[in-house]
């Protein structure tokens, strides 16, 4: 039950950062006058403001585009997020550790992965921070998803909550992937990670946690 209200959370905010990231890339196009600025001046200034450098849009432009998210209102969901995910965590290791129950130590150490990105980001926001060492422990959480994966599907007995979730793995893993390109190799990736992130919100983890907070699933 614990998870599902992580999933929950995990899922709203990260279709809020998928519609902020978009915004941003929107905002970091160059003006259509001399054509040499080109994407990678769109790209550096994306992957800074994931980082923590934000765009700041002109007040008319920001007026015009419901996608334009003022980068610290973002940063309070992330921060709120990042706090629902330690806190649970930290219940669900302390539980495991005391009964010696491994499943319980393992969802808390998986679940720090997200909580640690959403602290991360939101910090970085504040701290006007860069974001190449985010985008290296991106890289990291996507490798982690692989085997997470595999194991989740390994694993579920038939249960479709965890079917669920061990596909999800997988596409936690892309996601995951696409901001490592983004903010470590500077690729021109925004979009599509803005995206990933609303869609892989939705449905990955908004939908599950729904699902299981009204008893229609069951880990």
């Amino acid at each position: 039950m614990l998870l599902g209200v992580v999933l929950l959370y995990v899922g709203a905010v990260l279709a809020v950062n998928g519609i902020w990231l978009i915004g941003q890339a929107r905002a970091a196009q160059p003006a259509p006058a001399p054509a040499a600025a080109g994407a990678g001046e769109d790209r550096g200034q994306v992957s800074a403001s994931v980082g923590g450098r934000g765009v700041e849009p002109p007040p008319a432009r920001a007026e015009r585009s419901p996608l334009l998210i003022q980068n610290r209102e973002v940063a309070v969901l992330n921060i709120f997020t990042g706090f629902v995910g330690v806190v649970i965590a930290v219940i669900l290791l302390v539980q495991g550790g005391i009964r010696g129950d491994l499943a319980s130590v393992r969802g808390g150490g998986f679940i720090l992965l997200f909580a640690f990105t959403y602290l991360w980001v939101a910090f970085n926001q504040f701290l006007d921070a860069g974001g190449h060492a985010f985008g290296w422990y991106c890289l990291f959480v996507a490798i982690t998803a692989v085997p997470a994966g595999i194991y989740t599907l390994q694993n579920a007995g038939g249960n479709p909550a965890l079917v669920w979730l061990g596909i999800n793995w997988f596409a936690w893993a892309l996601l995951w992937g696409v901001f490592w390109a983004l903010l470590a190799l500077d690729r021109p990736v925004a979009r599509l990670a803005g995206w990933l992130a609303i869609i892989e919100g939705i449905l990955t983890a908004w939908a599950l946690g729904f699902a299981v907070l009204i008893g229609a699933l069951a880990f």
